[in-house]
């Protein structure tokens, strides 16, 4: 079985490439990724054929989706902030990319798995979100997300082609990447942690996430591949918890064994408030799936941070003070 990852370089499509590479019966797995936030390291040691390129060369595309049984799309251009800084860009790379994708599975009889997002829920309040519940995208990154689950479910409608549509929450673990202007939550904290510098919270800190370890994210993803999953409706993938910034600043101090400084700063435009993910859909096609706590998934983060060049140090000099 050939299955295709784009974004396979990147964060998730990186553990995804691991999960699949272990699994039997998959004999080919190809990341496609033009390494603009991906890295070619993160395959390092995975028996994954790297292919470096644009899910808008549609070219390429048909050449690496040739032959796959299934394509498991998380290339994207990610980040709330940065899609307001940047729409055209963000709905290029998120809705037109998906578009893309979507044709050359089709031309290729490929069943497809497509990446949406919590935040299509955008303004609607009622907690938890369940998949019924009306769309209010509150920012441009929301509304291309939107087009990429809206374009999966329209190619099974109007082609028959085998697609399922996953609304991923705040997923966080390992490969994560920090330092740059759009990191998300959990490995900005961590950085800032292991550096001895304040944690940044926009905001109160009192919004909370639903946060899903990149591990069972990755079983799923592998799961519905190999098995090409379908579903007619859009599906959460998270497990109904509920943790507030000030609630993770807490747990990430008590694994570090110190308090954590904490600098308050505005809220950012197009940020959701609350979120929290209702998952009967998700255990209904994944029968006996589970998630590691948070708190699991938090020290195995750590760890592999204090793998990274320079955090060693900064650690021995944080944990000091």
């Amino acid at each position: 079985m050939k299955v295709v990852v784009t974004g396979g370089a990147g964060f998730i499509g990186a553990n995804l490439c691991r999960e699949l590479a272990s699994r039997p019966g998959v004999s080919q797995v190809v990341a496609l990724d033009n390494l603009s936030t991906g890295s070619a390291d993160n395959l390092t040691g995975v028996s994954a054929e790297l292919v470096e390129g644009s899910i808008l060369d549609r070219s390429l595309l048909s050449d690496v989706v040739s032959g796959a049984d299934a394509v498991v799309h998380l290339a994207a251009r990610p980040s709330v902030p940065r899609s307001v800084a940047d729409p055209v860009a963000s709905h290029e790379a998120n809705a037109t990319g998906t578009l893309y994708v979507l044709e050359a599975c089709r031309q290729a009889g490929a069943y497809a798995v497509v990446a949406s997002s919590s935040s299509v829920y955008g303004s609607i309040a009622e907690l938890p979100k369940h998949e019924d519940l009306a769309t209010r995208p509150l920012s441009p990154y929301a509304v291309s997300k939107l087009a990429t689950e809206g374009y999966a479910l329209a190619y099974a409608a109007s082609y028959g082609m085998p697609t399922l549509a996953l609304r991923f929450f705040n997923v966080y673990g390992p490969l994560q990447a920090a330092g740059h202007a759009y990191a998300a939550v959990i490995p900005a904290f961590i950085d800032a942690a292991l550096r001895g510098e304040p944690l940044r919270v926009q905001g109160d800190g009192k919004q909370t996430r639903d946060f899903t370890y990149v591990g069972t994210v990755a079983r799923v993803l592998a799961d519905a591949a190999i098995g090409r999953v379908c579903s007619d409706t859009p599906v959460n993938l998270a497990f109904g918890t509920r943790t507030s910034l000030l609630e993770l600043i807490d747990k990430l101090s008590a694994l570090l064994g110190r308090p954590l400084e904490v600098d308050h700063v505005a809220p950012r435009p197009g940020d959701v408030r609350d979120s929290q993910a209702a998952n009967a859909r998700l255990r209904a096609l994944f029968p006996g799936i589970t998630t590691e706590p948070l708190e699991f998934g938090l020290e195995r983060t750590l760890e592999w941070f204090r793998t990274l060049p320079g955090y060693g140090n900064d650690l021995a000099r944080a944990a000091s003070v």
